[in-house]
């Protein structure tokens, strides 16, 4: 390893390459003193790239591991944000602009399928929250509010797909078909999308006692 590469990225690259592994384990890498290793990585855990893990024994005190977080594999090179893209791009080439439109109208059918099997509650209120709840645990960072009208707001501050719906406007169309289905007894009505260059994408679900 580069003796200019910093300890912080040293951590790094040895917990990418083992997964999981002990102050001890950890040492064995580096020729510096523990003390200073261990405040890098504390400031590693601190910050959310490495989490720390302890372990119960039958006899002794609980040890340490330490492993890379999503956060933390995020920080080295990946395609995840162009190859969809350029698959879809592909496919447009070999089979036209129509199996395109075609894919990712089985992509949103999977959505709202998933999405049908996945909330039980009937109640309005009951049924946001555990949408809300699903998404993001799905990668998206929903925010919830009543107008004095009774209207319910979401605002997206986080598209995980952003990336295909800057190229392919269905994307969108999609989960605005997903949120009529959820809530088919309310008018949903869309006023601004991430992709548009807006902070967020923004839903009125109105109030269905308030036609």
């Amino acid at each position: 390893m580069s003796k200019h590469t910093s300890t912080k990225q040293q951590l790094l690259n040895i917990l990418k390459k083992a997964d999981r592994l002990t102050i001890r384990e950890i040492m064995e890498h580096f020729a510096i003193s523990e003390i200073a290793v261990r405040k890098q990585l504390h400031e590693l855990v601190q910050r959310g790239f490495v989490k720390q893990i302890s372990h119960k024994q039958k006899l002794g005190r609980p040890y340490l591991t330490y492993e890379l977080s999503k956060k933390g594999h995020e920080t080295f090179p990946n395609q995840y944000k162009t190859f969809p893209v350029e698959l879809l791009e592909d496919l447009k080439e070999l089979q036209g602009e129509q199996a395109v439109r075609k894919l990712l109208d089985k992509h949103g059918e999977r959505e709202r399928t998933y999405m049908d099997n996945v909330i039980q509650e009937d109640d309005l209120d009951k049924k946001l929250a555990e949408m809300v709840h699903v998404q993001n645990e799905r990668g998206y960072m929903l925010e919830v509010m009543k107008t004095a009208r009774g209207d319910i707001e979401i605002r997206n501050f986080n598209c995980p797909v952003a990336a295909i719906a800057l190229c392919y406007d269905q994307m969108c169309m999609n989960e605005q078909k997903l949120y009529e289905e959820i809530f088919h007894e309310s008018e949903v009505k869309a006023h601004s999308f991430i992709t548009q260059g807006n902070h967020f994408c923004k839903w009125t679900i109105k109030n269905p006692k308030g036609r």
